[in-house]
């Protein structure tokens, strides 16, 4: 029986295969206009109706290259340390209902945008091959049973996204994982909405992923026979068609079989992959240069100007969080890099760097930030730094307990005001020593069975004892002082 062993790592029959994953990543651009003429560049308008001469491929019309759309596919080759180079455009011909000119305005062997790569949240470095401009297709509804146009009662198409800018982002084949597949999808969407070149909105098909995946021996060098998923729109969806396409590669080669170069479609309620058509060479599109645009050479000044426009990316927000983790020792642990990939992912790194700057302790700006203010980013990123500063200083300080404080997170989150203010009006206050020595004292003496084992040494049978005196302090107490006072009354009972 052939079974994914591991990740990347398919267990068959006869020996163990690696699995080869390159992506390819179509991102609609967020110009106000399409590529090669004015009409919008919007989603959900009624079919037909954003659409022109131009974009319809009609005779005797001409394009005008949209300058916006080339600025924003500059930005993602220089986000992605790519080299930005003078292009050419070609017309990439196949005939398909969605391509109103029978062939697709696209860039072959000269794109704008090459050689960079893409840092991944645990370091791991993919390289891309190429970033090219291209204008869409239509959309095609096959109205029946399987929504495929096998078996479809008719066909509706929508050409509102023809001619809508795309950038397709061409990685090589550097992953090995679905979970590191997954993983480049969601960095690449961070990259391009920090940017500002797309909204990455996968669930309106402004940003699709097909996959090419191949398997081979683990240990060969040799790459197997590829074979390309086609618009995956979602991360779940990419990580099951790229399992199960793996599986289903290794019972192929195991029986005596061929892979066969080929483009194939995952079906979301069977989990599995099948057959759509041979897979197209390039010389099977018959590329040749597109008569009516002059090659693009964009200036050395312009790409200057396009790469100090730069905002800060994700992985340098995620470096500058880190730096902060390692000026302060203690806050760094297992969940740590965890806990900034979320903050940074959800835009919360601005408040947590301004609090810190602000006085606050990065562990505890962290931990609330990646947890409680994550339930609520829209409105954390409203929060006053200063504020949430103080109230993470209240919380490191032992004058607020963790659960006390998140109650005042929640508080800070919907109304501001001031956190010592919000803990007094809820009736937190800091449990003086006296106060909690008493009540440690009664929590030993109702429980002399726990206590003894503790005293012997049995570690577990603290969190039972703390949670003890926080009940009965009604959680005023501070969980750390609590451990505290009982490892220096177990210190003196030894």
């Amino acid at each position: 029986m052939t079974t994914v062993e591991r990740p990347g790592v398919v267990e068959g029959t006869t020996g163990r295969f690696e699995t080869v994953i390159g992506l390819e990543v179509h991102c609609e651009l967020s110009s106000a206009t399409k590529l090669f003429c004015g009409c919008p560049n919007a989603f959900g308008a009624e079919p037909n109706t954003n659409v022109c001469p131009v974009c319809l491929g009609l005779p005797g019309s001409l394009p005008v290259l949209n300058e916006r759309a080339v600025e924003l596919a500059m930005r993602i080759g220089a986000a992605l340390g790519c080299e930005i180079r003078p292009s050419v455009f070609h017309r990439k011909n196949y005939f398909y209902p969605d391509m109103p000119k029978d062939y697709q305005v696209s860039q072959y062997d000269e794109p704008i945008n090459v050689d960079g790569s893409l840092e991944l949240p645990d370091g791991t470095r993919v390289g891309i091959v190429r970033a090219h401009i291209e204008e869409d297709t239509g959309k095609t509804t096959h109205v029946g049973a399987t929504g495929r146009i096998h078996g479809a009662d008719y066909s509706l198409v929508d050409y509102n996204r023809a001619g809508v800018p795309l950038v397709e982002i061409v990685s090589a084949p550097d992953l090995r994982t679905s979970d590191q597949a997954r993983a480049y999808v969601a960095e690449l969407r961070a990259l391009l909405v920090a940017t500002g070149a797309s909204d990455g909105r996968m669930e309106e098909g402004s940003m699709r992923v097909d996959a090419n995946v191949s398997v081979r021996p683990v240990g060969s060098e040799a790459f197997g026979t590829r074979c390309e998923i086609k618009n995956l729109n979602s991360l779940r969806s990419l990580g099951r068609a790229i399992e199960h396409e793996a599986v289903r590669q290794v019972a192929v080669v195991e029986a005596g079989g061929r892979v066969v170069q080929e483009t194939r479609h995952f079906d979301e309620e069977s989990g599995r992959t099948s057959s759509m058509r041979s897979k197209e060479e390039a010389e099977d599109y018959r590329y040749f240069q597109e008569p009516d645009l002059v090659p693009l050479r964009p200036s050395a000044s312009w790409v200057g100007e396009v790469r100090a426009g730069l905002p800060m990316l994700p992985a340098e927000r995620r470096r500058r969080l880190l730096t902060l983790v390692d000026g302060e020792p203690e806050a760094g642990g297992a969940g740590t890099a965890s806990q900034v990939a979320t903050v940074v992912d959800l835009g919360l790194d601005e408040l947590v760097v301004a609090a810190v700057a602000a006085g606050a302790p990065v562990r505890v700006a962290l931990a609330r930030s990646a947890n409680e203010a994550a339930q609520r980013p829209d409105q954390a990123r409203l929060v006053d730094p200063a504020a949430f500063a103080a109230l993470c200083r209240l919380e490191a300080g032992g004058t607020v307990s963790a659960t006390q404080a998140k109650q005042v997170l929640a508080e800070l989150l919907e109304h501001g005001g001031d956190p010592a203010e919000i803990a007094r009006g809820l009736g937190f206050e800091a449990l003086g020593d006296e106060a909690l020595s008493s009540v440690v004292d009664e929590v030993v003496a109702a429980n002399p069975g726990e206590w003894e084992r503790f005293v012997a040494g049995e570690e577990k049978v603290a969190q039972f004892l703390l949670g003890q005196v926080m009940r009965a302090t009604k959680g005023r107490a501070n969980g750390k002082v609590v451990a505290a006072a009982l490892e220096a009354r177990r210190g003196g009972a030894a």
